[in-house]
């Protein structure tokens, strides 16, 4: 089997060796943040408080809701992708991967989660992965509404939403919807999105996606985020599904890097990240 540490790195290399000799393919222009400001400390609030069950998070791999070493390399891996953000102001992350099984919805939680510890920052977490939901599962956490209700007007996201601590919100889905790929491509869809960001304000909004070699979700839903973060498990994801995603991704949004799973000796949980800092 290919070795998809060195994959990554022939992938970089040749996308350098490109940007030498043709000019920079044109990527979608940053979103523009909402309005200046913070939204008021009441519009949060109001988000019902849930608690997920600590043991279960553990059982589940989600390591960040307290400081610790498990939580270190996810630690690690919030600093880079703040940074990375602020440098090019922007607040929408995708998080996806190529084939199922990778783990980014473990990715996803454990980063919103860790960003409830930096105070001076608010986050959200949706669960687009409208086929096959992991993230509600993942935390514990249970809503008698799902988050294509709100992107379809049925509800709305005051009383879908949940939230964890004062700055993490979450809209989790916990049913499959029947047809995604109209959902996310749907014109009502980035209203309702523009909608909850100009009022909440977040300074993060991180969007669990659909593997991209799936199906069309994830490539309908693409032009509606500044980045993505591509994640990727040592000896399960080949170079050719890697090289595909990556290529696919980038045609829509701009790629923040990559998160290799299993990529240590130790056992599966070690991972890896390469920044691409495309500019």
């Amino acid at each position: 089997m290919e070795k998809l540490q060195t994959a990554i790195e022939k992938a970089r290399q040749k996308r350098a060796g490109s940007k030498e000799q043709e000019p920079a393919t044109p990527r979608p222009a940053a979103r523009k943040p909402a309005g200046g400001g913070s939204a008021p400390d009441s519009l949060w609030d109001s988000i019902p408080l849930c608690q997920p069950s600590e043991a279960l998070l553990e059982k589940n791999r989600i390591v960040t809701l307290k400081a610790g070493k498990a939580a270190t390399p996810f630690d690690i891996l919030r600093t880079k992708i703040l940074l990375q953000m602020r440098q090019n102001n922007w607040t929408r992350l995708a998080i996806t991967s190529a084939t199922p099984g990778s783990g980014k919805t473990t990715i996803a939680c454990n980063l919103a989660l860790g960003l409830g510890r930096q105070k001076d920052l608010r986050a959200m977490l949706f669960d687009l992965d409208l086929r096959r939901p992991h993230a509600s599962r993942t935390l514990g956490l249970n809503n008698p509404h799902n988050l294509s209700d709100v992107l379809t007007g049925g509800v709305s996201f005051e009383e879908q939403a949940m939230r964890v601590g004062s700055n993490v919100i979450l809209s989790l889905t916990n049913q499959a919807a029947s047809d995604p790929t109209t959902i996310l491509l749907g014109d009502e869809t980035q209203a309702r999105l523009d909608e909850i960001q100009d009022r909440y304000k977040p300074d993060l909004m991180i969007f669990d996606l659909p593997p991209v070699l799936v199906s069309d979700d994830t490539r309908a839903f693409l032009n509606n985020v500044d980045c993505a973060l591509i994640v990727a498990r040592a000896n399960q994801t080949r170079y050719g599904q890697f090289d595909a995603a990556e290529h696919e991704i980038a045609e829509h949004t701009n790629v923040l890097g990559v998160v290799l799973n299993g990529s240590g000796a130790v056992g599966d949980d070690e991972m890896s990240y390469g920044g691409y800092g495309y500019e």
